[in-house]
């Protein structure tokens, strides 16, 4: 048997390709964790709708994390836990997103509201959670009663950069911000990492940290990393990512998610 009971991935740059497909391989490794009784589960920065077109293939039981599981929901999308961004938090870090010429996201409801539909990765994120933006003129009080997640979306790397240290220093413990692509600064609810899925499985599941494994490729799956017994870094992470990891693999051009599950998880079932 395996020593591992539970495996948690992130989605994109780990579970999922450049393309945001799920490989014949990875859905194939992921039926095995199934057959030999090993759970499986999923946390994302995306939103909850965002992650509906993988939960069939994978054939998902277990809640899954979005916003960077600052909403963890079972696959029909019922909330199972939910936090929000404070309204006055919310129209700030837009302020701070303007202020630095970068557009952002606000993803309220089931709903991703924006103001540029042709702003930077507006047509990557529709095909990403196959959801089209809803376009407005300005943001509205409406649009800030019920905020999981904001996002500020630029090719300027070195801005978004800026931006996160910005938004770090402002909303200090009134929201969280971090980078979950090089392209994307995330605005949450304060106090949300991705540990918290880790955490909330394992309770459900009567599971120690030795029997939990994840996969990830950011800064923001680090908080996974510390709640699990060992932790898998894609060959595309970040170098702080890499130290951080008990293993690595491949890319996730390259079946990464896959090769780590064989190598790691099953190659002793």
């Amino acid at each position: 048997m395996s020593k591992f009971a539970l495996v948690v991935s992130d989605v994109d740059g780990t579970l999922v390709t450049r393309e945001k497909m799920l490989t014949p391989r990875a859905i194939a490794a992921v039926g095995r964790l199934h057959d030999k009784g090993i759970a499986f589960s999923i946390c994302s920065s995306r939103p909850p709708f965002g992650l509906r077109m993988l939960i069939e293939p994978l054939r998902l039981q277990l809640p899954l994390g979005g916003y960077n599981a600052g909403s963890i929901v079972m696959p029909d999308l019922t909330v199972v836990e939910q936090q929000l961004i404070p309204p006055e938090a919310a129209k700030l870090a837009v302020e701070i997103f303007r202020a630095h010429d970068i557009d952002c996201w606000v993803f309220v409801g089931n709903e991703w509201v924006i103001t540029n539909r042709y702003g930077d990765h507006v047509d990557h994120e529709a095909h990403t959670i196959q959801t089209p933006p809803t376009v407005v003129p300005e943001f509205a009080e409406e649009h800030f009663r019920a905020v999981g997640k904001i996002v500020g979306a630029s090719d300027d790397h070195d801005g978004v950069a800026r931006v996160e240290r910005a938004m770090q220093e402002a909303l200090a413990g009134r929201a969280s911000a971090g980078r979950s692509q090089l392209y994307y600064c995330d605005v949450i609810p304060p106090g949300i990492n991705k540990g918290r899925i880790v955490d909330l499985l394992a309770q459900r599941l009567g599971l120690v940290r030795e029997q939990i494994a994840v996969l990830g490729d950011m800064e923001n799956d680090l908080e996974m990393f510390a709640r699990a017994g060992f932790a898998v870094a894609m060959g595309n992470a970040a170098p702080e990512v890499k130290a951080r990891a008990q293993g690595a693999t491949l890319s996730n051009e390259e079946d990464g998610f896959a090769a780590a599950i064989e190598r790691y998880i099953l190659a002793d079932v």
